[in-house]
């Protein structure tokens, strides 16, 4: 006879005590039960709401895999350009390590998700900060400052009033917008501009990263039950 789970209405195998989709634990019965003996080994399983994170090991697990992500994500790294694939990869394996732990071994969706965000969250402020160490000894400790300076005059000369030349923006409006980000404080903006929207990109593929490797664990479960 096949049954649905009460929670997800997906189907469940009748001798099955839990959801193999949302983790849902189910109601079972059998011909064969005796009143007074044992019930199956099955019915002894720990009952876990698979939606409901653990935070502690949440938190362990994606703090071991934003800081090597973050760093990774960081403006000044040499695979920076990859950043958003390292978060995603990221966030889908901190799942894999909070599931390790846990009986039984999968989470819904949203719960992927939320362990993801959290990733996103600590790996985008360690590659934020990564960024600014990196600037700072550069700048300061290196006394690199003026190749730094001469670099951003010529992304600035060369490609920036370039496009917006291209875009129709007026001469006038131009010389402007490239005596104020040719400031110190227009640089300063720029950069932390940057760094914003670098943070904000990570933490949406880390949430989408946590999201697929939450489903993608439900289905390893859901083919081998």
């Amino acid at each position: 006879m096949e049954t649905t789970c009460t929670r997800c209405h997906q189907t469940v195998e009748p001798d099955k005590g839990f959801c193999p989709t949302c983790g849902m634990p189910q109601l079972l019965y059998s011909a064969d039960a005796v009143p007074g003996q044992a019930p199956p080994e099955r019915w002894n399983e720990p009952i876990r709401d698979a939606s409901i994170v653990d935070w502690k090991r949440g938190m362990r697990a994606a703090l071991t895999m934003a800081v090597p992500a973050g760093i990774l994500c960081s403006l000044f790294s040499p695979v920076s350009i990859f950043g958003l694939i390292w978060m995603s990869v990221a966030a889908a394996w901190a799942v894999a390590l909070y599931l390790r732990s846990q009986r039984p071994a999968w989470i819904t969706t949203g719960a992927g998700a939320r362990i993801g965000l959290v990733t996103g969250l600590l790996g985008g402020w360690i590659a934020a900060a990564a960024s600014g160490i990196t600037l700072f000894v550069m700048r300061f400790v290196l006394h690199e400052g003026k190749t730094l300076d001469d670099t951003w005059q010529s992304v600035i000369a060369d490609q920036v009033v370039r496009q917006w030349t291209q875009a129709g923006i007026d001469a006038q409006s131009i010389l402007m917008y490239k005596s104020w980000l040719l400031s110190p404080e227009g640089r300063a903006g720029a950069m932390l501009g940057a760094v914003l929207l670098l943070v904000t990109a990570l933490i949406f593929f880390a949430v989408g990263g946590g999201a697929l490797g939450a489903r993608f664990q439900a289905r390893s479960r859901r083919s081998s039950v």
